[in-house]
């Protein structure tokens, strides 16, 4: 009735489609996390740790930069 060619084109065909199906779905998942990222909803990784402890490093480091900059523009190596 069915020659094993054809069974197995239709096995591949099936196969093909269904892996194509699941990238799609994939991709499609990965430019809706994009598009939060860019709308600024970070998900579930900002609610853990302290904010206020992570704003505080970074005020420390921006005003250790300056000081830095500072230095080069007077002319005084650190």
């Amino acid at each position: 009735m069915f020659e094993p060619t054809l069974i197995i084109a239709a096995a591949g065909l099936t196969g093909l489609v269904i892996v194509a199906a699941a990238m799609l779905r994939g991709w499609q998942g990965w430019l809706e996390l994009k598009r939060s990222e860019l709308e600024g909803h970070h998900g579930p990784r900002a609610e853990e740790g302290s904010s206020m402890g992570a704003a505080r490093i970074e005020l420390a480091d921006l005003k250790e930069r300056i000081k830095k900059l500072e230095a080069i523009a007077s002319g005084v190596d650190l």
